[in-house]
């Protein structure tokens, strides 16, 4: 059974940093596709950022590109966020995912679209004080 553990998430100044991590157990490390996600009660879910842990890719919401870093370490079993130029929009609870990879358009392989992911960890929240 694959488990997510979130931590790393507080309260931080406008400007300041955070560095979350997800602790992954029950895979084998590097087969899934992992996301962060974020979300604010009454608003939608957002994926922020993902890795295809086979080939190390990442993509980025427009939201967080050129502030955020998503990151794997395999000795440790841990993917991380890191989050740089904190603003209040980015005050929300955040969650890692996992997920198989998917076949999409034209055969190719891809990770799976948010909805698709199947494992969650509890979360952690992050504040930002304007």
């Amino acid at each position: 059974q694959v488990q997510l553990v979130e931590s790393g998430g507080g309260s931080v100044q406008a400007g300041g940093s955070l560095r979350l991590s997800c602790a992954a157990s029950g895979y084998t490390f590097g087969s899934l596709c992992i996301g962060w996600f974020r979300q604010v009660p009454g608003k939608e879910r957002e994926q922020v950022a993902l890795v295809s842990q086979g080939d190390g890719s990442t993509s980025y919401a427009a939201s967080v590109k050129g502030r955020f870093t998503i990151s794997q370490d395999n000795a440790k079993n841990t993917v991380y966020l890191q989050m740089n130029s904190l603003n209040h929009d980015d005050t929300a609870m955040y969650y890692c995912a996992a997920g198989s990879r998917r076949t999409g358009l034209f055969g190719r392989s891809e990770c799976p679209t948010p909805s698709e992911y199947s494992y969650w960890g509890q979360g952690t929240q992050v504040t930002v004080a304007s």
